[in-house]
């Protein structure tokens, strides 16, 4: 059975250098699995990447303003 949970790909496709996506935050083994992952899989792998996308966000913030920053 097909699975009702959409991938969250927003097709801003650029991996950092910990293979991880700015677009969605999955990892490189996330998005090759995601295709055969269950919905509890899905789920697991989407509350990981939100994860991510919300502790680079919180980085960029602290390092934006930093007064040391360049």
């Amino acid at each position: 059975m097909p699975s009702a949970i959409p991938s969250p790909c927003v097709r801003n496709c650029c991996l950092d250098e910990e293979e991880v996506c700015l677009g969605c935050g999955r990892t490189l083994a996330e998005i090759r699995d995601w295709g055969a992952a269950d919905d509890v899989g899905r789920t697991r792998i989407l509350e990981l990447a939100a994860k991510r996308r919300r502790e680079r966000a919180a980085r960029l913030r602290a390092w934006s303003t930093d007064p040391g920053a360049p």
